[in-house]
């Protein structure tokens, strides 16, 4: 089997999954193709890791609620003239069970084997728990 590995980001200001996708419906948020993108200051140097099947995990108000397949890295330079990494994203999102996360700074490499599971049937705009109650089950160990 070949290797891959995640990666895991705060989704800062969002309140929900369907927040999350109404945010990266805009084209600010957007590659030159429509794809959805999150632009970081630092590439991974497991880039080739992430390529292989990787998905970035979302973590919104404390709880990890869903994923997205990283499709490809692009450089992007802004005005100050920094080089910035934009993970292009697949516009589907995956629900994921819960999964309480304590804030960090970034984004963080996530194996596999340390991933929350999809939850079946799980796709945007269908109905879920608040994220409170799911992190408040997540807490005790329900699903």
């Amino acid at each position: 089997m070949d290797k891959f590995t995640h990666l895991i980001k705060l989704s800062v200001g969002t309140e929900s999954v369907d927040d999350l996708a109404q945010w990266q419906a805009l084209p600010r948020a957007q590659t030159a193709d429509g794809l959805p993108r999150h632009v970081t200051r630092m590439w991974p140097k497991r880039e080739a890791e992430i390529l292989n099947g990787g998905s970035i995990y979302w973590v919104i108000k404390g709880v990890v609620q869903c994923r997205q397949r990283v499709l490809r890295l692009d450089e992007v330079v802004r005005q100050d003239g920094i080089r910035r990494c934009a993970i292009v994203l697949d516009p589907e999102l995956h629900r994921t069970a819960a999964a309480p996360k304590r804030p960090f700074q970034g984004w963080r490499y996530l194996s596999p084997n340390e991933a929350p599971p999809d939850l079946r049937g799980g796709k945007t705009g269908e109905d879920s728990l608040p994220p409170e109650l799911s992190a408040a089950l997540a807490e005790i160990g329900v699903r």
